[in-house]
């Protein structure tokens, strides 16, 4: 019988869509006063993979990723969520989100978002949240399944996370210098 453990600490990453560039750093201030401090933002990207947040946010949205410090257990990825989806609200114009928040977790191993969106290679985690396994660590790379959006297909996409991934095996190292 395998022994039962905590899982091991993971990066919490935040995949940012903003539409309204001006509410950016009333949104990290926001973020982090939930999730802590950011170690790590991405350039901002062009989001031009779907135009299926269009009509909501509009044409000019922009892609950035933000990773926090603090490492944690992987299995609040739920509660994250329903936190994001609380703070997307408050950046609603005239009922439409001008932000959209996709909380993942970052292990050495794969990258995990989670969706309120049921489908077939979903887990139901827990309060209507469900985990996709969107990108495994594999030779160094990130490689996608048959179900990863195009645009975490990309190698943009995947350099960012890479970069992320180091600074998560940097935490992981520091962590066990601390418990030594």
């Amino acid at each position: 019988m395998g022994k039962i453990d905590r899982f091991a600490p993971e990066k919490l990453i935040i995949a940012v869509l903003i539409s309204k560039l001006e509410m950016y750093n009333s949104l990290v201030a926001d973020l982090e006063n939930h999730f802590g401090p950011v170690d790590y933002t991405s350039s901002s990207i062009d989001f031009k993979f779907t135009h299926y947040y269009n009509n909501e946010m509009g044409k000019e949205i922009k892609r950035l990723f933000l990773s926090f410090n603090e490492l944690i257990s992987p299995d609040t990825l739920s509660d994250i969520k329903i936190t994001t989806n609380k703070i997307e609200k408050n950046f609603t114009v005239k009922g439409n989100r001008k932000i959209n928040l996709d909380p993942g977790m970052l292990s050495l191993k794969r990258f995990v978002l989670a969706t309120t969106k049921d489908n077939g290679h979903r887990i139901p985690l827990q309060k209507g949240i469900f985990g996709e396994v969107t990108l495994l660590f594999m030779n160094k790379n990130f490689s996608s399944l048959p179900w990863t959006y195009i645009d975490y297909q990309s190698e943009e996409y995947s350099g960012i996370l890479k970069e992320i991934r180091n600074i998560y095996k940097n935490n992981l190292k520091m962590l066990k210098q601390e418990h030594k």
